[in-house]
């Protein structure tokens, strides 16, 4: 039986008979280049025509900086409570449990002990498909953790920011871990530990105010959004139009708060590179 029929409106296809194409096998990066998912994949998720570089999770960060993605998760199963009960359009223990089972995240940052380019290192690498990457209390426990672990190994400390800031349904609880996390920062700095910052997209609010700043070198991917506030409130409060470029990480560099930045390609061998001068290791 043919696939299609004719009618006097056309051309019509039943709907069990349709051949849609499976999502997925194209990427469209916003200048407008067509990229093949799996060519996509491997290169790192960056777009080999323009460069611009997709956002990625702490799977695919550990894959990248871990030696044979080989390394030990800590704290692994800890989860955020809804202390206060929140609610906006929703609860937020719906929102929690929502953002697990579509993430398969336990929270928004994940924990890893293990090697890079032979050295013991740990990373602590944010998620933005959890919550925005919204920084609640686990969050900030779990990078106060990482960084204790850290300073009782004497290992150097990696930590990887995607975040839109403090998560609102927290409240203070939230903008407690800009404390916590800066002054577990200062027990990792007086232990003479290194501490390296990458400010990946977007890198914003509370984060930035926090220790998305605060890292012995602070480095970025090309392209990555960091700022406190966001461009439009900015315009809004200054009255001003904004420079071009503004809140880029090159416009960052250029102005001085960034070491440099590294394509994606070239994280694990510049981070390493960074460790073996600090460390008066033989570089390799």
């Amino acid at each position: 039986m043919a696939w299609f029929k004719r009618t006097e409106k056309g051309i019509q296809t039943a709907t069990e008979d349709k051949k849609d194409v499976p999502k997925g096998l194209w990427y469209k990066s916003p200048t407008g280049k067509i990229v093949d998912a799996d060519e996509l994949a491997r290169n790192l998720y960056v777009s080999p025509e323009d460069g611009f570089h997709v956002r990625i999770g702490s799977k695919e960060y550990f894959e990248i900086l871990f030696d044979n993605n080989e390394y030990t998760e800590l704290d692994k199963n800890m989860t955020s409570k809804d202390t206060l009960h929140f609610v906006d359009t929703k609860k937020y223990s719906d929102r929690l449990k929502d953002a697990q089972e579509k993430t398969k995240l336990k929270d928004a940052v994940r924990t890893g002990v293990g090697k890079s380019k032979g050295k013991d290192i740990v990373v602590c690498c944010m998620d933005f498909a959890f919550i925005g990457g919204s920084m609640g209390a686990v969050v900030g426990e779990k990078i106060a953790r990482g960084i204790d672990y850290s300073i009782k190994n004497k290992i150097p400390f990696v930590m990887i920011s995607k975040s839109g800031g403090a998560r609102m349904m927290e409240a203070a609880y939230s903008l407690m871990q800009l404390a916590k996390t800066s002054a577990k920062l200062a027990q990792l700095a007086d232990a003479k530990i290194p501490y390296i910052s990458l400010c990946t997209d977007p890198t914003t609010g509370g984060t930035t105010a926090s220790y998305a700043m605060l890292g012995d070198i602070n480095i970025s991917e090309p392209g990555a959004l960091i700022g406190f506030a966001g461009p439009r409130v900015v315009k809004d409060t200054t009255g001003k139009d904004l420079p071009e470029g503004f809140q880029t990480a090159e416009f960052v560099l250029e102005h001085g708060f960034l070491d440099f930045i590294a394509a994606r390609k070239e994280l694990k061998n510049k981070i390493n590179l960074y460790l073996d001068l600090i460390l008066d290791q033989p570089i390799r």
